[in-house]
């Protein structure tokens, strides 16, 4: 392999390796013997760009322009420059975009940045017309239609091109066009299988879709989570799978409490004599052999049965949310209540009856109360 030899090749080199504060201190130098080299003019824009640094690289694009007023580079980097950092506007940079399709008509990337540009314009053009911020159940397919249009000539032209399909999945999400959506987020994922967005998008699809339990869609969000660890909205997905997991317990525990006031015949009934008090030890044991069978297979075996991601997420849950602790320790003051009723040898109701209500009303009550909190 052989060695850059010259400062643009060496500074390449080093914007390949996202280094950016050195190229562009390689590439300053050069300038300063050089300053009619256009392509050093947009390698160090592009390293302005990418450093957050959004005057020094419209100060290099309109350098690069000067030199050559219709060079395609020296365009699209004006038009990332205009939308890159604080002060940016998409409203701005069309015109820029459209002569870049124009000057490289053969180009995927300006078909795309200019799909992406105008999208936008429809869609806030449209929102000012209407009225209101709120376009969903908005049919807006005839207003993109030109930026529809535009996106699909940029993936004509740059099929394997991950931003071309952004842009595109993008219009036809805002379009409502949910089979093509579906389409090219899959072909995203075929290209970027650790696309963050696209696969929080599929994620939710399939962890949201009729007949998903918590449990199922703990372990959907956690085995996005171990191929986009970053992403935000699936680990929202997953604390919110999680939450509604751990909200089955306190059912477990109502399961028990209404089982201990059962077995020891808590309430008249008609025509049913009640059982004799102080109950057996035998059946007062048996309801604890029980009360573990619902547990362990209700909640111990389900919890173990999950991705090591869900476990991990259970107790992180726990320690970062106060409702996930409000839950526990309602199972656990339930489950104190059932153990009271049924492990103490009673010679009359009453009490019992109390530390029944007690253990069943505040809880039950609650589980109503944060159904909103799984949302």
């Amino acid at each position: 392999m052989t060695e850059p030899n010259t400062a643009a090749e060496q500074a390449q080199a080093l914007i390949d390796f996202e280094r950016f504060d050195q190229a562009r201190d390689l590439l300053s130098q050069h300038l300063a013997e050089d300053p009619g080299d256009i392509r050093a003019w947009v390698r160090i824009g592009y390293c302005h760009v990418n450093m957050g640094q959004r005057e020094q690289a419209l100060e290099a694009a309109d350098e690069a322009l000067q030199l050559a007023p219709e060079d395609v580079g020296a365009l699209l980097l004006r038009a990332q420059a205009m939308v890159n950092g604080p002060g940016s506007s998409w409203l701005e940079v069309e015109p820029v975009l459209r002569e870049a399709v124009r000057v490289a008509p053969d180009h995927w990337f300006g078909y795309a940045m200019l799909a992406d540009a105008v999208w936008r314009d429809s869609v806030g053009r449209y929102a000012r017309e209407a009225g209101t911020r709120d376009l969903q159940g908005h049919d807006l397919s005839g207003v993109l239609r030109e930026a529809a249009d535009l996106a699909a000539e940029a993936l004509r032209l740059g099929p394997e091109e991950i931003y071309a399909h952004e842009v595109a999945r993008n219009i036809a999400g805002i379009s409502l066009n949910t089979t093509l959506a579906d389409q090219l987020d899959h072909a995203i994922l075929r290209l970027d299988p650790t696309h963050a967005e696209a696969l929080a998008r599929q994620t939710q699809k399939a962890a949201n879709a009729p007949g998903v339990k918590a449990a199922r869609a703990a372990d959907l969000y956690a085995t996005g989570l171990a191929a986009a660890p970053d992403s935000a909205e699936m680990q929202r997905g997953l604390d919110q799978a999680t939450y509604r997991m751990l909200r089955g317990v306190r059912w477990l525990a109502l399961l028990c409490v209404a089982f201990a006031g059962s077995g020891m015949d808590l309430f008249a009934v008609a025509g049913k004599a009640q059982r004799e008090l102080p109950l057996p030890l035998g059946q007062r044991l048996w309801y604890l052999v029980v009360a573990t069978a619902i547990w362990l297979v209700g909640a111990l075996l389900r919890y173990r049965r999950r991705r090591a991601g869900v476990q991990l997420n259970v107790r992180s849950l726990i320690r970062r949310r106060r409702w996930p602790r409000i839950v526990l320790a309602q199972a656990a003051w339930a489950m104190l209540c059932a153990l009271v009723i049924a492990e103490v040898p009673w010679t009359d109701r009453p009490l019992p009856q109390v530390l029944f209500w007690a253990g069943l009303t505040p809880t039950f009550a609650t589980i109503w109360f944060d159904r909103k909190k799984t949302r």
